[in-house]
Formats: structure tokens, C-alpha cells, sequence
């Protein structure tokens, strides 16, 4: 036990002794106020550290935020069965060897039933607290780590996206340079006019390196410009076809990723005039494809694969639409899906975190009103058994109240702790499996 629940269970003791001792002690003696103090050391040590323990050790094995349902039918079972167990010993105690004011027939025979589901309803009033307070703890715990865990995704996915962009400009100069370098040798008029349009081109890239998404009409001018210069450097071994449909041109793609799945097409495929490498670039279900005819170059080292990989991590990190590839002995197609919103990856990952914590203060209020109900009914029920043994004793009618707040309070823990709801869910996934081989 910690020092300082050990310190107040002292406190507590003290206080009920006095109360007890001066307001119902008719000998107000030392031999009395001792026997006072024991009779109420032992009821709130016995009680009080009891449920002190089963909540202590339930957190330990059952905690709240791994298996809040189970946790929740487990604390209800076994502070029931432990407060009538922990009530009954204390107050057999107290009347049968501090007091001796029954034998243990008596006690036994109902003589002090009233009075033993009334300290019970106190003690599940104590144990009710305890473990509210428990799950508050590890609620505001978990909503705590919930959010650090939303900032520390959001600032990871933005410290990768900046890499992700980061690789392109290097990448882009890199190959842009081996053509270069390629045309000086084959055609060095061809190479001054590449350079001045790779100066415009470099132009674009620069100025949407720092984009997250860019207008499909933008990316279209820019790979046609791109176009330009491999047919200034291919001629007739290459052939382009743009068929983008007008709807589209207002919507959005990765930056430079069209330039990159063309520069894949030129590395990985040959082109000759007698076999042209077509590359058509078009529109198709919310889809930009980028398909070339297969004629497949033998590499001399292996491709580092930046393009392709960049555009499919950089669309992951914006939307939950994939880049598709498909690939035949004939051609191979690339997908790219086109974004009718401008997504941005922390205010994404700011409304997930809004949302996670709008469903947290959505469960703590439907607990609160679920814990406030319970310990309502704790202290109205023993309430209203007093009150009917002491107006009427000969006519009990304090069971019809119990019984029905307790229906209803039960009925409500159900609710609030989705006690059932798993086989309600197992039943809805059985008919959609059954609808969905129905339609197969």
C-alpha cells in the first residue's frame, strides 16, 4: 500500500470514530473510544484497501485502454463478489466478536440483512469511485500519448515528403546532363538548343519543387516541353501522344511526375526509326496513364529505381489512391491517380488528431454519465431503504426502485461498455461475406 493511501485510510478512520463516538456512544469511556476506533480502522482498511487491491491489481492485468470491455465486466463481477465477501467479514466482526450483540446464528439467519446491503452499497459506492478514477487516469494518459504519437506522424511524414521532393532536383539535373552530355558527341547544334530549353525546364522544376500537387495543365506544358527535347534528340525514334481529356486539366498530380515516367521510358526501352518507342499519355477513370510499347533495353548496370519509387512514396504520403503498374509482353502502363482537392499532409494528420480526440471526450462524457448513474444509485437506493425500514418496516417497498434503477443501470453499462456488440458485428461481416458470394 502507498504511504499516502495509507495516510488517508487513517484520516478516515479517525474521523468515522469520532463521529460515532460522540453522536452514538451512550458510555463515552477510553475503553469505548478505542473499540470505536478499531471497529472503524477495520472497516476502512478492510474495505478500503480491498478495493484498493482488486483495482491495483486489474489495472496491472486488465488495463483500461487494451481491453476497456472485458475490464469493464471483470471490475463489475469482482467488486460485487469481493464487497459482499469483504462486508459480510466486517460486519460479522463488529456485532458478533467486538460487540457481541449476536451470535453467529443470528448474524447468519437475517437478522442483520438490511444492515449488510446497506455497507455493501457504501463499499461498491467506494470501489465504484476507485475504479472511475483509474480509468480517468489511463483515459487522459492514453489521450495524452494519442496526440504526441498524431505530432510525431504528422512531422515524419512531412520531414519524408520534403526528402521525397528533394530527390527530384539532383535526380532531374543528373539525367538531364547525360543527354546533354550525349549530344555533344552526336550533334553539337542540337546540344546548344537543348541547353537553352533544359534552362526553361530547369526554370519549372524549381519553381515546383516546394509543391506538394501541381495542375494536370501545368505538368501537361511541362512534359511537352520535356517531349520537345527528347524528339530534338531522337527525331523519329520517338513518338508522343497526349489525349488528356479538357475535365481534367483543373485537377491534380505530383510535380515532375510525368517527366520522370517519360525519362524511365527512354532508359529502360530502345528506339529506332524502323521501331519507334510510342509513349501516349492519356485520360482513363480518374487516372493519368503513361503507356509506352515494350521494347525492353539490355542495362549494363542495374536501374536505382529514384523515379518510379518517388512518385508512388509521395503519392502514399498525400492520398490513399495508388499508383498502378501494369506491364504485358506488349506495353507497360503507369497510373496516376488525379485529385479533384488539394490534400496537405499535416492538415490531414491535424484532423485525425481532431477526430481522435473528439471520439475521447465523446467516450469520457458517455462514462461519466454511466459512473455518475451508478454512484447515484449507491447513495439514493440505501437512501430509500432507511427510509422505508423506518417509516413503514412492515411494508417493504424499497425492492421496486432497486430493482428497476438497477435494469436501467445495468441495460446503460451495456451500452457505454458495447457489452454484445461483438456479435452484432460478427453477424453484419457473416451477411456482406454472404451478399458478396451471392453476387460473385
Amino acid at each position: 500500500m502507498k504511504r499516502k493511501n495509507f495516510i488517508t485510510l487513517c484520516w478516515i478512520s479517525l474521523a468515522t470514530s469520532m463521529f460515532f463516538f460522540f453522536f452514538f456512544t451512550d458510555e463515552k469511556n477510553l475503553e469505548n473510544f478505542m473499540l470505536t476506533i478499531a471497529i472503524s480502522s477495520m472497516y476502512s482498511f478492510v474495505l478500503g484497501a480491498g478495493n484498493g487491491l482488486i483495482n491495483d491489481f486489474l489495472n496491472k492485468k486488465f488495463p483500461w485502454s487494451e481491453a476497456t470491455t472485458k475490464r469493464a465486466v471483470i471490475s463489475i463481477i469482482s467488486i460485487l463478489l469481493a464487497n459482499i465477501i469483504l462486508v459480510y467479514f466486517c460486519n460479522y466482526m463488529n456485532f458478533v466478536v467486538f460487540q457481541k450483540s449476536a451470535t453467529t446464528e443470528e448474524y447468519f439467519t437475517g437478522k442483520y440483512n438490511y444492515i449488510n446491503w446497506f455497507t455493501i452499497n457504501i463499499a461498491l459506492l467506494i470501489s465504484a469511485f476507485l475504479h472511475a478514477k483509474s480509468f480517468m487516469v489511463e483515459l487522459k494518459k492514453t489521450s495524452r500519448k494519442e496526440v504526441v504519437e498524431q505530432k510525431l506522424i504528422a512531422k515524419s511524414a512531412n520531414a519524408q515528403f520534403e526528402s521525397l521532393k528533394n530527390q527530384l532536383d539532383p535526380h532531374f539535373l543528373f539525367n538531364s546532363l547525360n543527354v546533354l552530355s550525349s549530344l555533344i558527341d552526336e550533334n553539337p547544334r542540337q546540344a546548344q538548343k537543348f541547353t537553352a530549353s533544359m534552362s526553361k525546364i530547369y526554370r519549372y522544376v524549381l519553381e515546383q519543387k516546394d509543391k506538394e500537387l501541381v495542375t494536370v495543365e501545368d505538368e501537361l506544358e511541362f512534359a511537352k516541353t520535356y517531349c520537345e527535347l527528347l524528339k530534338t534528340r531522337f527525331e523519329d525514334s520517338v513518338d508522343f501522344v497526349f489525349d488528356v481529356k479538357k475535365e481534367d486539366y483543373k485537377r491534380f498530380v505530383v510535380p515532375l511526375s510525368l517527366q520522370l515516367l517519360l525519362e524511365n521510358c527512354i532508359k529502360h526501352n530502345f528506339a529506332t526509326s524502323s521501331k519507334p518507342l510510342i509513349i501516349r499519355i492519356y485520360s482513363e477513370n480518374d487516372t493519368l496513364c503513361i503507356e509506352n510499347n515494350l521494347q525492353v533495353r539490355e542495362q549494363i548496370k542495374e536501374s536505382s529505381g529514384i523515379g518510379l519509387a518517388n512518385i508512388v512514396q509521395r503519392y502514399s504520403l498525400l492520398t490513399k489512391k495508388n499508383v498502378f503498374i501494369e506491364k504485358s509482353e506488349d506495353y507497360f502502363k503507369v497510373k496516376l491517380p488525379v485529385l479533384s482537392i488539394k490534400p496537405n499532409v499535416v492538415s490531414e494528420k491535424e484532423t485525425d488528431e481532431d477526430k481522435a480526440y473528439e471520439r475521447a471526450h465523446k467516450r469520457v462524457k458517455e462514462l461519466k454519465s454511466f459512473y455518475g448513474n451508478l454512484i447515484s444509485y449507491c447513495i439514493v437506493i440505501p437512501f430509500l431503504i432507511i427510509l422505508n425500514l423506518i417509516t413503514s418496516p412492515s411494508d417493504i417497498w424499497f425492492y421496486w426502485p432497486m430493482l428497476g434503477w438497477g435494469i436501467g443501470l445495468v441495460a446503460h453499462g451495456a451500452s457505454v461498455f458495447a457489452i454484445g456488440k461483438g456479435w452484432e458485428d460478427k453477424k453484419i461481416r457473416e451477411i456482406l461475406e454472404k451478399q458478396n458470394n451471392f453476387k460473385n
